[in-house]
């Protein structure tokens, strides 16, 4: 399958041991809890096909903040992108995705 990898202003991002961001293998998302002033950047999803030893990379996206407090806060509301059935074979690993929104 595809892997999907972040680069923050030409880094590489190290989110395995960030609780505060998350990128998906599922969906290739990549998700930032409480963003903080040093987030502001570029960020270009790099998405990997080990079998083709190939990558590709997207256009990169700014994010920048808002100092006009416009942004609000959202209701919580947990987002699951579960297929409606999931097949494993006995002894393998699943992955099952959920994420948490809101403040």
């Amino acid at each position: 399958g595809l892997s999907y990898t972040w680069v923050f202003n030409n880094n590489t991002l190290s989110v395995q041991e960030d609780g505060r961001r998350f990128v998906s293998q599922a969906t290739g998302n990549l998700y930032i809890a409480k963003v903080e002033p040093w987030d502001v950047g570029n960020y270009t999803c790099v998405v990997t096909n080990p079998r083709a030893e190939q990558s590709v990379w997207g256009p990169p996206t700014p994010l920048t903040l808002r100092n006009d407090g416009v942004m609000g806060e959202y209701e919580p509301k947990i987002e699951v992108r579960f297929p409606e059935t999931t097949y494993a074979a006995k002894g393998s690993s699943v992955k099952l995705e959920c994420f948490a929104l809101g403040k």
